[in-house]
């Protein structure tokens, strides 16, 4: 058996994690550079930037909405990969809104300067209203918040129609949340702020979705599923599916 030197496959793994990086799109590269994300990029390899954007297919010239958008973590990289062809609308649920209001006043300013393709629509949790069909909806942790009842209560079979319609045939819905124990459902939305995966998946694709894929790559086995997600030992670390829905193309 040919032995490989040390010096050697080093080198291999250094090609293949370059040759990893250069498959991601150029256009997904670029917005990820974007130099007004400057102060969040330390978040970028913890949440898997680019195979999350990889993975939820967004090109340029889409159209995307992006559910309960926060700080904008997210819409700075769909904002620069749609482009000028395209646009992102963020949706700023009123029952969230007292815990963003310092966001969405700071976005107010970003969208007439360096953001002009992104809209924000405030309204009731329950609304999605929105001027065109889009290509994909996004939300990240914040579906679970959906079944509070400081969001409205939202009828969620409702609400899952209104996103399923907001799509264009072959549309997507992309979530990512914190997983809770098997079984569990929505029970521990309010607590733990977290939820069944496949209690999710259910639910979504009795709005008339195609499940059509899922990721590990925000994976964590060491996650009991039993600690608030975003405090201490977990925040930033929980355990995390990535859910991927299709509205059929007829």
């Amino acid at each position: 058996m040919r032995r490989i030197s040390p010096v050697a496959l080093a080198t291999a793994l250094a090609l293949t994690a370059l040759g990893a990086y250069a498959a991601t799109p150029a256009y997904v590269s670029s917005a990820i550079n974007d130099p007004g994300r400057k102060d969040q990029v330390q978040y970028d390899q913890g949440r898997q930037l680019a195979a999350v954007m990889e993975f939820a297919q967004v090109k340029p010239g889409q159209k995307v909405v992006e559910l309960v958008p926060a700080s904008g973590y997210w819409t700075r990289v769909f904002s620069r990969i749609v482009g000028d062809k395209g646009h992102v609308y963020t949706i700023w649920p009123d029952g969230y809104q007292q815990y963003v209001e310092k966001s969405y006043a700071r976005w107010q300013g970003l969208v007439t300067t360096d953001y002009k393709n992104v809209s924000l629509i405030r309204g009731a949790a329950s609304d999605l209203k929105l001027p065109e069909q889009a290509d994909l909806v996004f939300t990240n942790q914040n579906y679970h918040d959906y079944h509070d009842k400081f969001m409205g209560p939202v009828d969620m079979q409702a609400f899952d129609k209104k996103v399923f319609d907001a799509l264009k045939p072959g549309g997507l819905f992309v979530i990512i949340d914190n997983v809770a124990p098997a079984g569990s459902g929505f029970a521990d939305t309010d607590t733990t702020h977290r939820v069944d995966p496949e209690a999710v998946k259910k639910e979504v694709e009795a709005a008339g979705f195609v499940f059509d894929a899922s990721s590990d790559m925000l994976k964590n086995a060491g996650d009991d599923h039993t600690k608030v997600s975003y405090e201490a030992p977990m925040a930033g670390k929980n355990d995390l599916f990535v859910f991927r829905f299709k509205k059929p193309a007829k």
